[in-house]
C-alpha cells in the first residue's frame, strides 16, 4: 500500500487558459487540487474472489474490501500443519528416549530444533491464508478500481485507490517578490468556480528553492521567472474535487503590537 499524488489533466489544461493574465492580487495565486492516494496491493498474485466496495463507496478503515483466491495458501498450510504433526511426534519420542538413557542429547536437541520450525512455518502459513482477505487501511472515498472480480493480479499491484480526506492538497506558485507574504502556518482563501464563499486552507509546506514555472501553469511572458511551490490542507477537503482549478488569496495578517517601552508612564 502506497501514497502518490495524483495529477489531473483537468488542472492543466484550467490553468493554462488562466496563466496567460499572470498573478496579481486581484485575481490570486493560481493552483489546483491534488491528491495522495493510498493504493491497496495484496502481497502475492492471485485471482480476485470477491470485492465489496464501488468506486464512490466509502471504505471505512479494518472493512473488508476484496478477497483473493487461497487454494496455495491453504494446501501450504495443511503441509506445514502436517509436517508440525510429525515434529511433535519426533521430538516426543526423542524426549521419552532421553529421560530413560537411551537417547543422546544431540538427537532431543534436533528435535526441538525441527519442532520450533515447524511451528514458525505454521505460523507463516497461516498468516499469508490471513492475507488473502484484505481490509481498508485508511478510512476514505474509493477512488479507482483497476482489478475486477475474476481477474489475475500481480504482487504489490493495487487493486483500488482509497483517497482519505485529509489526503486533500492545494498547490500553487508564488514569485520571490510575494514570497514573504506566506508562512507555514497561515491560513489562505480559496475561491473556485461553484464552490462556497468561505473556503480556506492552511499552509504546510514552502519549497526552500526556486524553479522554473512549471509547464502546467506558465505563459509565453512568465515561463523564464523563478517561482516557489507551496502547498496548503483545506479545511474542508469534501467541499474540492481533485484537479480542480482554484485561486488562493493571503489574508491580511494583523500588525504585530510593539511592546510598551520602559519609560512609559501607566
Amino acid at each position: 500500500m502506497i501514497a502518490r499524488p495524483l495529477t489531473v489533466a483537468l488542472a492543466a489544461a484550467a490553468l493554462l487558459a488562466l496563466a496567460g493574465c499572470g498573478n496579481n492580487a486581484d485575481r490570486g495565486y493560481q493552483g489546483w487540487v491534488e491528491a495522495d492516494l493510498i493504493f491497496v496491493s495484496p502481497d502475492e498474485s492471485g485471482r480476485i474472489t470477491k470485492l465489496t466496495v464501488r468506486e464512490g463507496d466509502e471504505a471505512r478503515k479494518g472493512e473488508l474490501i476484496y478477497t483473493l483466491d487461497d487454494d496455495l495458501q491453504q494446501a501450504d498450510l495443511n503441509q506445514n500443519n502436517a509436517t508440525l504433526a510429525n515434529a511433535k511426534q519426533s521430538f516426543d519420542r526423542a524426549q521419552s528416549l532421553s529421560k530413560t538413557g537411551s537417547g543422546t542429547q544431540a538427537n532431543l536437541d534436533a528435535a526441538v530444533s525441527a519442532l520450533r520450525v515447524a511451528e514458525a512455518r505454521v505460523e507463516t502459513s497461516k498468516t499469508r491464508l490471513a492475507r488473502r482477505q484484505v481490509y481498508a487501511p485508511v478510512t476514505g472515498n474509493v477512488q479507482q478500481i483497476y482489478f475486477r472480480e475474476g481477474e489475475m493480479v500481480g504482487a504489490q499491484r493495487p487493486v483500488l485507490s482509497i483517497l482519505p480526506p485529509g489526503n486533500m492538497k492545494l498547490r500553487f506558485y508564488v514569485a520571490e517578490t510575494v514570497l514573504p507574504k506566506f508562512t507555514i502556518g497561515d491560513t489562505v482563501r480559496v475561491t473556485c468556480d461553484g464552490c462556497a464563499p468561505d473556503l480556506t486552507a492552511r499552509i504546510y509546506f514552502i519549497a526552500t528553492q526556486a524553479e522554473y514555472t512549471p509547464p502546467v501553469i506558465y505563459s509565453l511572458d512568465e515561463r523564464n521567472k523563478l517561482v516557489y511551490l507551496i502547498q496548503a490542507r483545506p479545511d474542508r477537503p469534501t467541499a474540492l474535487r481533485v484537479g480542480q482549478p482554484v485561486s488562493i488569496f493571503p489574508l491580511v495578517k494583523a500588525p504585530a503590537q510593539q511592546p510598551a517601552s520602559a519609560g512609559a508612564k501607566s
